[in-house]
Parts: structure tokens; sequence; C-alpha cells
């Protein structure tokens, strides 16, 4: 992922919206609250009993409608932000898109300055990282899981040979689970073929 360079010089927000979550009802942001009022954060927006992996928050979807170019949007830590480190590089840089600053209190990540950008940069990268390393992940486990005959995707049509070879095969006494096996289809689409060539259950 690639981040485009800023000007150096910092940059004056013309508002600072502030942005506030809780995972439960039990917890309180008093602490959050008071961080983003230190920073004087002209207005806020909060998320209480909401999980950061629950993608469709009703406060942050307020707090980043409400943001224009040359604002920021404030958060007392980083995760109260991003569910993950990709979602998270995500958002930033939609908002940077838009002509909008980030600012996380306790990182000190401030990506109106050189400083914060660049450490932004950094993140960018582990967040691609993250990504390729699923993307590697699933492959490995599709591969296995082929080795051990599961069939993936839309499920193989049998062709004409190979239902009349499974038709014998039948006869012969053998499974309709150990046929579906050996043709690499489900059992249903198995089913469905003998069915359609006369032979039932």
């Amino acid at each position: 992922m690639t981040i485009a360079a800023q000007p150096a010089t910092h940059h004056t927000a013309l508002m600072k919206i502030g942005y506030a979550r809780v995972s439960t009802d039990e917890q309180n942001l008093d602490l959050q609250l008071q961080a983003l009022e230190a920073v004087a954060c002209d207005r806020v927006f909060k998320d209480q009993g909401i999980s950061g992996s629950v993608a469709d928050r009703r406060g942050l979807n307020r707090a980043i409608k409400a943001l224009k170019p040359g604002d920021v949007l404030v958060v007392w830590k980083l995760d109260r932000l991003g569910r993950s480190l990709p979602h998270l590089i995500d958002t930033i840089t939609a908002l940077r898109d838009r002509g909008v600053g980030f600012l996380s209190l306790q990182e000190q990540i401030d990506t109106t300055s050189a400083g914060g950008r660049f450490y932004l940069h950094i993140l960018a990268a582990l967040a691609e990282f993250e990504r390729e390393m699923i993307r590697e992940r699933t492959k490995a486990g599709m591969a296995a899981a082929r080795k051990r005959g599961v069939q993936l995707g839309r499920p193989f049509k049998l062709s004409h040979d190979e239902i009349m070879e499974a038709i014998r095969m039948v006869k012969d006494g053998q499974t309709r689970n150990a046929i579906a096996k050996h043709f690499k289809v489900s059992a249903l689409t198995l089913r469905r073929a003998l069915h359609a060539n006369g032979m039932t259950d």
C-alpha cells in the first residue's frame, strides 16, 4: 500500500472531531472523553457497547460524515478506531484522500505532521504483510483440502461416461459416498445424476 507524501508543514485543523468507543455497556467513556476534551475537540461522537469487530458503528459513521477537508479525526487510542490493522489503515487512508487528518493521542500519531505520516507508512507496510499472510494461509488451506479430496468451488458435473461408471459401481455394491468421493463431487450431485438416469435410492 502506497501513501502519498504530504507537505512537511504542520497543519492547523479547521475542526477537531473526536471519536470514543467502549465495547460493553458496563465500561464508561470518561477517560476517553476527558482526553478528547483536553485537546479541544469541537465535537465528539461516541459508540458505547459496540465491539471494534463491528463494521457498522453509528457513532463512527456520524463522525466520519461530519469531517470536512482540513478537519482532524481524534481518538484516544488506535484500537478505538480500527477492528484490525488493515481496516485501521484503510480508514485513515480514506480520510487522507478526503483531505482529513488523523490524531491518536496515546500513540502520538498525527498524520498532519511528517513524523506521523512516516509512522503511518510503517503501519501500512505491516497491514500489507498481514494481508499477504492471510492470502498465503488461505492458499495453503485450499491446497490441503484438495489433497483430502474436498471439492472446492462449483461442483464438477459428471459426464455421461462417468454417470454410466457410477451406475456400474452402485450395482457392484459400492456406497454412494465412496462413489461421490471417487469422482470428486458432492453426494447430492451424484444423487441427482443417478436419479436423472433412472436409478433411485
